[in-house]
């Protein structure tokens, strides 16, 4: 489900037979089987298509799609997706690392549609890094913590923020139909996490600028604290933090998110 391109670095990303591993991974739905979403890497102008992104060393099956004619979708499909709560960038007083859950089904990809959920109260998108797990993952350390990541990913975390007040538990204001954007692909080439580039503009203007270099927690302080209670599985999600990245919107607006050395992530709230 993913596709990539190659150069110096990697990405993952999926596809309908429509684009990026830098290697870059990205996935797309092939000509043989317009339906079914392949793991590919973006090489000279053709993604082409491989086994197992996860694999250590990656196994090409001979076939490829041309750049022009694949639709990128969610590039991955997590059985886990995790928040990092507190980790946001107008924290005065640094306060403890929390983690929380978000639903898969609410998992969509590039250009899907955000549904917005009416009578709840004010929408804002979040512009955050999303690391994706690449190899299992338990109790994890300082010194090795960032060896187990695929990648990273543009997420864009929708919030129904007014239902954070009267459920602490996120449910009600997070989980609504298409409510994780996740995209364009992963870029596996990320050298300095701490140091990504976010910007978020709707209908064409910047509204947010920002970065991960803003986040009260490094990354690999998340990925210890997660892995410290909960075993990760290659694929799995984990959602950083929105460094002043939060933008309320409406139906009807764009939101094009951007991450420094990653890409951009558009969708339509509706």
């Amino acid at each position: 489900m993913f596709l990539s391109r190659p150069c110096l670095t990697q990405s993952t990303a999926t596809v309908h037979r429509h684009k990026k591993f830098n290697e870059e991974f990205h996935a797309h739905r092939p000509t043989e089987d317009p339906f079914r979403p392949q793991h590919a890497v973006l090489r000279d102008g053709r993604w082409d298509h491989i086994e197992d992104p996860f694999a250590e060393v990656l196994s090409f099956t001979g076939e490829s799609s041309s750049a022009d004619d694949a639709e990128l979708l969610a590039p991955v499909r997590p059985s886990v997706v995790l928040g990092i709560g507190h980790n946001l960038g107008n924290n005065n007083h640094v306060l403890p690392i929390q983690a929380w859950h978000k639903s898969v089904h609410s998992i969509a990809g590039p250009g899907d549609g955000i549904v917005a959920v009416r009578n709840a109260g004010t929408v804002n998108v979040e512009g955050e890094l999303a690391a994706v797990i690449g190899k299992r993952a338990e109790k994890l350390t300082a010194e090795n913590a960032l060896s187990h990541v695929l990648g990273y990913t543009v997420v864009n975390d929708v919030t129904n923020v007014d239902q954070n007040h009267v459920d602490e538990k996120l449910f009600q204001g997070k989980s609504g139909t298409n409510y994780t954007p996740l995209g364009p692909w992963i870029e596996t080439g990320i050298e300095d996490p701490d140091n990504v580039s976010t910007e978020v503009v709707v209908n064409g203007e910047v509204k947010a600028r920002s970065g991960s270099f803003n986040l009260p927690s490094s990354i690999t302080d998340c990925l210890v604290y997660v892995t410290e209670w909960l075993t990760l599985e290659p694929g799995d999600i984990i959602m950083t933090g929105a460094p002043n990245t939060f933008v309320a919107v409406q139906p009807g607006d764009r939101v094009d998110i951007t991450l420094g050395g990653i890409g951009t992530l558009s969708n339509t709230v509706i």
